[in-house]
């Protein structure tokens, strides 16, 4: 490489490093903003009115659901679809009103958020591709370019389901949080300069199998906020429905977010609809240490690791397909499941030595 070439790529590793900062704090804007959206949503007196009839009572009684609307200074309450549950035995609960409380301020503040989340995410993806320029490589050889890119490609999920008029912004507070905790650890503790790799991952399978790796991911840590918030929701709803009063806090927060039916089917569909993308990771890196190593498999830590993430979501789907371990059973394994992705990447490569602790942190 000419000294020319090499300025060119320690400049451009700086303007990612400049870019990558830059989206912090503007992931930092959107949190604000998140905070704002849900303190706004519990303070207005109509959204108040619109949330407590989107609880178990309402239902219990055959109330509708509503939202609020604005119609210049006037609130106008909608009557909002119903989302039940089918399966027999559960709670048929309409959803709530949204982060917003359903009321204009709220909204306000979390249109602005998604609008800085967007703004965020461009710039940290063409952080992303700046690193990528500087080493004229993939982006992923290292912890702290996997990091980047794990947390670009599940703000880009989140910006795409709301794209699609998926009711998903319930979730942005929670991202926007996750977001900045993985870039600061990135930045942080995960910082390597750009560099070649070993002569191992000189490979197309880089780019098919860790790209694979990263959006499984990415995808998974949303089924796992969805699953997670089930849980709660969930508890909140049996309350109800016992005679209980939740305390002021969890009764402001979990009267907004989606029923606990709706959050359910939405993780089931995120983790079975990307279930065979993680077997096919495996299967692509199988491949690529055949041709790197002249083996297969050989039990390596992050082998062994992504087989038991394998066969843990495995047998949530399983769980999940049959009647007696549905709800909060099914929800446990799936969050086990993505604590073996969790610690597949942070455990293993830190704590234990094999095959794959090459590319270092």
């Amino acid at each position: 490489m000419t000294p020319l070439a090499a300025e060119v790529n320690e400049n451009l590793a700086q303007i990612s490093n400049y870019l990558v900062y830059s989206s912090m704090a503007v992931y930092m804007l959107a949190f604000f903003a998140h905070i704002a959206e849900w303190t706004f949503g519990s303070r207005s007196k109509v959204g108040r009115t619109a949330a407590a009839l989107t609880g178990a009572k309402a239902a219990a009684v055959g109330a509708p659901a509503v939202q609020v609307r604005g119609t210049g200074g006037t609130a106008v309450l909608d009557k909002p679809k119903v989302v039940t549950r089918s399966a027999a035995g559960t709670r048929d609960v309409p959803d709530g009103p949204g982060a917003a409380g359903g009321t204009e301020n709220g909204d306000l503040y979390g249109r602005i958020a998604v609008s800085l989340t967007t703004l965020a995410f461009v710039i940290e993806a063409a952080g992303v591709v700046a690193r990528a320029t500087s080493v004229q490589r993939a982006p992923w050889g290292n912890m702290y370019e996997f990091s980047l890119t794990f947390s670009t490609v599940a703000v880009g999920a989140y910006l795409i389901l709301l794209a699609l008029k998926k009711n998903v912004r319930w979730m942005g507070l929670i991202l926007v949080t996750t977001v900045l905790l993985d870039l600061g650890i990135a930045t942080t503790w995960l910082y390597t300069a750009s560099d070649q790799l070993v002569p191992a991952l000189h490979s197309y399978w880089l780019w098919i199998h860790v790209s694979t790796a990263i959006i499984c991911g990415a995808v998974f840590y949303i089924g796992a906020t969805g699953t997670l918030l089930y849980l709660f929701r969930d508890s909140y709803e049996a309350k109800l429905a016992g005679g209980g009063t939740p305390g002021r806090f969890a009764t402001s927060v979990m009267e907004r977010l989606p029923s606990a039916a709706t959050l359910d089917k939405f993780s089931y569909r995120i983790n079975a609809a990307f279930f065979p993308l993680w077997t096919f990771t495996i299967i692509a890196g199988a491949i690529w240490a055949g041709d790197a190593w002249g083996r297969y498999w050989g039990w390596d830590p992050k082998e062994v690791w992504s087989f038991v993430t394998w066969v843990a979501y495995a047998c949530y789907l399983h769980a999940r397909a049959t009647a007696g371990w549905k709800g909060r059973k099914a929800a446990y394994l799936a969050l086990f499941a993505f604590a073996c992705w969790i610690w597949n990447y942070y455990g293993v490569n830190i704590l234990l030595n094999g095959k794959h602790s090459y590319a270092g942190v």
